[in-house]
């Protein structure tokens, strides 16, 4: 039985311009007198897709998504060297959402975050602490250099074939993701495409070990888009997300009083456990679930979980 709700279409898009010369793509489904919520897409660089949509109720949510700088339908993009990657930060990401939040006349809203998403979730959440009823996030990261050094490194012990592959791909032998941003600023567009998909190799790697795991989620999509997410990705992982070193989960105080869940698979390889687990601790309204015998590309029981957690804060 499918856990989501069926897929339903916007009924209103637009294109808002954030500064700096950036437009920011956005859409609006659901019932427009609905309780606000806002989707933050993965990646960083990934894009909104379709699919998130389908964990919220169309006749209870006015649900928002957006693609963040550089991706999807936002422009300039990153898949263009011209793209001026200094003005793409998290800093910049979360100003980007207090303005299209004001652009759309909501007061407060549900945030809602995957992977990467969670990570700015939280950066908003703990920024914007007012405008925030609700926090549910899933394949939590707090995106500590601790963590990024674990996904591009640590976990090679487990995928030493492919970490060879992934470090040999681009010349360099020290920090290997900044090697990766290095490479992926190259004037040649050879050289550029071939560090995204290796890049995207490697991440493919990482979620194949899991349950349910897929094995070219990363890697499947066209040239211009695996150019733009791997630029970003790389981008953002070598400077630590532009984010002083545990910031998040050391602020984690002030969403004291937000309500949430925070899901997240146990055989999560790529992003472990550990930081949802500390992360609730700091929250003592939000809820932990762990789905067992998934992993951070979940499956059915943690879209489920999702779901669920959604249909709650509307339900009655």
């Amino acid at each position: 039985m499918d856990p989501l709700h069926p897929l339903y279409e916007p009924y209103d898009h637009g294109m808002l311009d954030v500064g700096d010369g950036n437009l920011v793509y956005w859409e609006v489904c659901g019932d427009p007198r609905g309780r606000p919520a806002v989707v933050l897409h993965g990646g960083p660089g990934s894009g909104c897709a379709p699919g998130y949509r389908r964990y919220f109720d169309p006749e209870r949510y006015r649900v928002v998504l957006f693609d963040q700088r550089g991706c999807g339908r936002s422009l300039p993009h990153a898949s263009d060297p011209a793209t001026d990657m200094s003005l793409n930060t998290t800093a910049h990401l979360v100003a980007d959402l207090e303005r299209l939040r004001e652009h759309l006349g909501i007061d407060r809203w549900v945030v809602t975050g995957t992977s990467w998403g969670s990570t700015l979730a939280l950066a908003y959440a703990e920024r914007h602490t007012d405008r925030v009823t609700a926090v549910v996030i899933d394949g939590v990261t707090s995106t500590r250099r601790s963590e990024i050094d674990w996904l591009y490194n640590g976990v090679g012990r487990f995928l030493p074939e492919q970490w060879q592959r992934f470090r040999a791909a681009v010349p360099g032998g020290g920090d290997v993701v900044a090697d990766y941003a290095r490479a992926l600023e190259n004037p040649d567009p050879a050289v550029r495409l071939a560090a995204a998909r290796a890049f995207h190799a490697w991440e493919d790697a990482t979620i194949s070990l899991e349950p349910k795991g897929p094995t070219t989620l990363y890697s499947d999509r066209d040239e211009t888009a695996m150019l733009a997410r791997a630029r970003i990705c790389a981008h953002y992982f070598s400077r630590g997300a532009f984010l002083e070193e545990g910031v998040l989960l050391r602020e984690a105080g002030r969403l004291a009083r937000v309500p949430g869940t925070l899901i997240h698979g146990r055989f999560d390889l790529g992003s472990p456990l550990e930081t949802a687990w500390r992360l609730a601790r700091a929250m003592p309204l939000a809820q932990l679930v762990v789905i067992e015998g998934e992993g951070h590309t979940g499956g059915a029981t943690m879209k489920e979980a999702k779901r669920r957690a959604l249909d709650a804060l509307v339900a009655g």
